[in-house]
């Protein structure tokens, strides 16, 4: 069989002629014979064409037309037109090679952009094609094939690596055998029946894990499972973007410097819908789904709630049918382990990669330069002068996709992570020198760009590395994005109609000023056009809640680092400046509060106003939070433009946090609803309200609660050594350590009730209601006072836990390490959830949506979400207390003057007084919080907490009523899930539309 390949003698001067005609190819014809013998010549021309038109995909890139030669009676032709890209001959030939055809003659046209292929073509035996219905299913696999996934251009090796080998021919049986066979499994799904799951799960035991299928462990099993699933997983999302590609759809590109995935494994086989076949399937060979989930390791790519919440967003994104990217860096490194050592706070490198990720797809074929240092020179093109950045350093970005499964559909959406690899140019340098060393040296500095998450940016170098950190994740996004719109479109009139790029807070902002510099020093806008269209393509979320936590970055460190942004960015500011005069005059005030650039002894860029002056909307992620950015924030700018600003209020996804974290609370409620279409459609759980008083119902509920606390308080023994007692209520305050979140205040409140208890006598104990308080979260490595703070937590424990007098009427827990993982137990065990901060300082609060969707009662502040869930659910279902975020700033002025509590002085005294060892070590702290130093309001807060946690015992002792508030709590979440997030996104944000893949 003839086939079309490139000559091994000179395979680069041909791979970048066929590459890049426009530079190596004159006007006259040019034929490249290829030397294999029964090869076809292959003839490259820059003649004009007429388009073919009649075999056309949606998005009219590929045209397939079959005529009838003149001259040729023994061929079929096929004519093909489609745009330049990277190995489309290799796809084009690859095709006719599986449906057993030979290549008689090739030739290649040229126009513009466009390739305009010509080929010859006979059926296994020589003879011409002319059944229609053959023809019609070749030049739907051409389509299908040459027009498929937005990366199939770019999926062809290098063709100076390996060793080609010719298969010899195949007789005319075997040949329409083959090609019968190929196009029989192009049809064919997986199947998915536990005998099906059980054989490729032994498969992946001994051909990918390499072990004998008739010896291997937990862990060994689990990464079989995975890649079993993962299998399963692909076909999905292959044939999404197969279907993207074809429709065409307007896309939101999602960019966040952080993603908190957690485990996959059971929110993909749960949203695939296969989680009871491979249940069924391991049982049979012995093994517990549940068992090998455990095995798998967290990916903490990301430090909080605004990383956990990107990661519910791409879940809803997929769920719901959205045509979305995601964007991210794949950190070497994730967030720190957290290690207790007498108390102490110690961080260790989190390894996440260590046992590797069967998750991610590497596509080391996918790859993209990043330019950093260097020099921006003035250069002439067509008589006009425009800039150019002479790079001082350049690194390579390689793409690492994750696959995001929807639950109930077909989608299945990407994430894509960049990680950081030395250029092969600096290599090569450093290699012809003979400096192996230097090239070492190189790699290492490339790889630490994407090594750690979020380093420590106190110093000059930790500042640097996080910039580079920003700008080498939007480089290779924006390098991607464009990418993919170039595919299939030609004008950049079109970019704003295919386009949305989401800004998830002020870490990618960059891509505002890379997505000018491209527009006008590569593809050669003019500024007027390139800033039209920026300014229709971006929308920017912002978590921050007061001007001490905008993002600012030095103009020496951004002029050095990245010298043509920073120009770009100075001269975006002095257009607006001077726009902005026009429009308010000469009031220097609100000029330099508004613009960009902050002078002073240090000046800076000020990344938030870059945001707000550029993207069409601004939205908070609250009611409470977007008053908070028109009122304050960015009043300035809310003045100017009142119609950029809108709120969506955060949501979670109820796959992960109900239906893989709590399977027994899944189970009653889809009982109790008769369908479990609410796990599509959360609004379907206002319905639980009917039966919130049903005693049945009542007894159910108690029982589930009580599992989920029998499997926490397992843990809490096993981590801990400490026996809780499940009778107690289990009090739960998990999110990172923080003054402003008042895990002090938490403690404190401890503190006070365990000092209550002592002074009680023995019959007044009889009515203490039994607490096991539990706290968990993450210090951030240079936050000094958050260290103290769980330092204190253990020392008041260790008081606590080992008083006889106390027994089971209290003891406390503080949570190592906290995950995703050790969330997935702990939510669905709680009791009671606490969220502390000062009222105005939580932009939203996500954690608090969790334990409301598992029916844990709400102990807070009129904060962030909350005063949206008190509408939801009612303030009789909660316990709130203090100070209403208005109220703050009055109760901050009075100063000394503000009494506090004697309770509180009385605690507090008890710390400094050594009552629990380490007084000298704890002074800072104290000191912190007393006179005019309690900034964040423990003292004005203290009584009123006190309160609600007395609230708090009344109710749990009178189970009828607890066990309806938590039924009313859970009913009244749905308001509170990503899908709704989501969908106002789409609708009011980024214009986008559901794009469903067909089954």
């Amino acid at each position: 069989m003839a086939t079309l390949s490139f000559s091994p003698l000179k395979p680069n001067t041909l791979f970048s002629s066929f590459l890049f005609p426009s530079k190596n190819l004159s006007s006259r014809p040019i034929i490249y014979t290829l030397p294999h013998r029964n090869t076809p010549p292959l003839t490259f021309s820059a003649a004009k064409r007429p388009p073919a038109a009649s075999a056309t995909n949606s998005s009219s890139s590929v045209t397939v037309e079959t005529v009838s030669p003149e001259n040729d009676a023994n061929s079929t032709v096929f004519v093909i037109r489609a745009r330049n890209r990277t190995g489309l001959l290799q796809v084009i030939t690859r095709v006719f090679n599986i449906l057993g055809l030979s290549v008689e003659k090739a030739t290649v046209d040229f126009e513009e952009d466009y390739f305009v292929m010509t080929f010859f073509v006979t059926d296994s035996r020589g003879n011409k094609i002319d059944d229609q219905k053959s023809l019609e299913s070749i030049n739907k696999a051409l389509i299908d094939a040459i027009d498929g996934d937005d990366d199939a251009a770019l999926s062809v090796a290098p063709p100076d690596r390996g060793v080609v080998v010719r298969k010899p021919r195949l007789d005319f049986g075997e040949r329409k055998g083959q090609a019968e066979r190929m196009l029989g499994l192009m049809d064919v799904f997986l199947k998915n029946d536990p005998i099906s799951l059980q054989k490729d799960i032994l498969h992946h035991v001994e051909y990918t894990v390499a072990r004998s299928r008739f010896s291997f462990d937990d862990f060994e099993a689990y990464q079989a499972l995975a890649h079993s699933v993962r299998d399963l997983l692909i076909e999905r999302w292959h044939d999404t973007l197969i279907h993207f590609k074809k429709e065409d759809p307007k896309r939101v590109y999602f960019l966040s410097l952080e993603f908190l995935m957690g485990r996959s494994l059971s929110n993909i086989v749960i949203n695939l819908g296969i989680r009871d076949q491979f249940a069924d399937a391991l049982s049979q060979l012995g093994f517990d789904f549940e068992v090998l989930a455990e095995q798998e390791g967290d990916a903490c790519l990301g430090n909080g709630g605004l990383a956990r919440l990107s990661a519910c967003q791409m879940d809803s994104l997929a769920t719901l049918d959205y045509p979305a990217v995601g964007y991210g860096l794949r950190y070497q490194y994730g967030l720190f382990r957290q290690v207790i050592v007498d108390g102490f706070q110690h961080e260790q490198p989190d390894y996440w990669l260590n046992f590797g990720n069967p998750w991610e797809i590497e596509r080391v074929h996918i790859t993209y330069p990043v330019k950093f240092y260097g020099t921006v020179t003035d250069e002439f093109l067509n008589g006009e002068k425009c800039k150019v950045w002479v790079p001082g350093e350049m690194v390579e970005a390689v793409a690492y996709d994750n696959p995001i499964p929807g639950y109930g559909t077909r989608n299945t959406i990407n994430l894509r992570l960049w990680a950081a690899k030395p250029s092969d140019q600096h290599d090569m340098e450093s290699f012809n020198t003979g400096d192996y060393v230097d090239a070492v040296v190189n790699r290492q500095r490339a790889e630490s760009i994407s090594s750690i998450l979020y380093p420590d940016d106190r110093s000059y170098q930790g500042k640097e590395l996080r910039l580079k950190q920003q700008y080498f994740f939007v480089s290779a996004s924006v390098q991607d994005i464009f990418r993919r719109f170039k595919d299939t479109h030609k004008k950049f009139d079109e970019f704003p109609e295919k386009v949305a790029l989401q800004l998830n807070d002020t870490h990618p902002s960059l891509a505002i000023a890379e997505v000018m510099r491209v527009l006008l020093d590569e593809e050669h806008l003019s500024w007027h056009r390139a800033w039209d269209i920026i300014c229709k393509i971006f929308s920017f979320t912002t978590h921050t809640v007061s001007p001490e936590g905008l993002e600012k970055i030095p103009v020496d460190l951004l002029g050095n680092l990245l010298p043509r942004h920073l120009q770009i960015i100075y001269d975006i500011n002095f257009n607006f400046v001077e726009e902005l005069k026009k429009m308010i005059g000469l009031d220097y005030d609100r000029l330099t509060r508004m613009s960009i650039v902050e002078e002073g002894a240090v000046k800076n860029i000020r990344m938030a106003n870059l945001s707000v002056i550029c993207s069409h909307t601004v939205n908070g992620v609250s009611r409470l939070h977007s008053e908070l950015l028109r009122t304050k924030l960015f009043k300035d700018f809310y003045d100017l433009w009142p119609h950029k600003f809108q709120y969506k209020t955060n949501g979670v996804t109820q796959r992960r946090w109900i239906v893989v974290s709590n399977p027994s609370l899944c189970a009653l409620i889809s009982k109790w609803l008769g369908t479990e279409a609410w796990i599509r459609d959360i609004d379907l759980l206002i319905g639980l309200r009917d039966y919130a008083t049903n005693a049945e119902l009542h007894q159910e509920w108690k029982m589930v609660k009580k599992v989920n606390k029998i499997r926490l308080a397992e843990y809490i023994e096993a981590m801990s050594g400490l026996k809780v007692s499940l009778d107690a209520m289990f009090d739960v305050q998990t999110k990172r350590i923080h003054e402003y979140k008042r895990q002090l205040l938490n403690i404190l409140g401890i503190i006070h009730r365990y000092d209550c208890i002592k002074n009680m006598d023995k019959n007044d104990r009889k009515k203490v209601v039994p607490r096991v308080c539990i706290i968990g979260g993450k210090a951030a490595p240079g936050y000094e006072i958050a260290k103290k703070i769980i330092k204190l937590c253990h020392v008041v424990a260790e008081r606590i836990n080992n008083d006889n007098d106390i027994g089971d009427l209290l003891k406390l827990v503080f949570i190592p390490d906290y995950n995703v993982s050790v969330a997935e137990m702990v939510i669905p065990g709680a009791d009671l959830s606490q969220h502390l901060s000062t009222a105005g300082h939580e932009a939203s609060g996500t954690g608090s949506m969790k334990f409301l969707m598992n029916g844990c009662l709400l102990l807070a502040t009129a904060d962030g979400s909350t005063i949206e869930m008190v509408e939801e659910i009612g303030q009789d279902n909660m316990f709130l207390f203090g100070a209403k975020a208005h109220e703050v700033v009055a109760l901050r002025k009075k100063g000394p003057t503000l009494k506090v509590p004697l309770q509180f002085s009385r605690v507090v005294r008890m710390i400094r007084d050594g009552h629990f060892g380490f007084e000298d070590y704890f002074k800072s702290l104290c000191d912190k919080i007393e006179g005019t130093s309690d900034y964040f309001l423990l003292g004005a807060d203290f009584m009123s907490y006190l309160e609600a946690q007395a609230a708090a015992d009344k109710a749990f002792v009178d189970e009828e009523r607890w066990t309806k508030m938590s039924i009313l709590s859970a009913a009244g979440s749905g308001r509170f899930s990503s899908d709704r997030t989501i969908q106002e996104y789409a609708e009011n944000t980024w214009d986008i539309q559901p794009c469903r893949c067909p089954f």
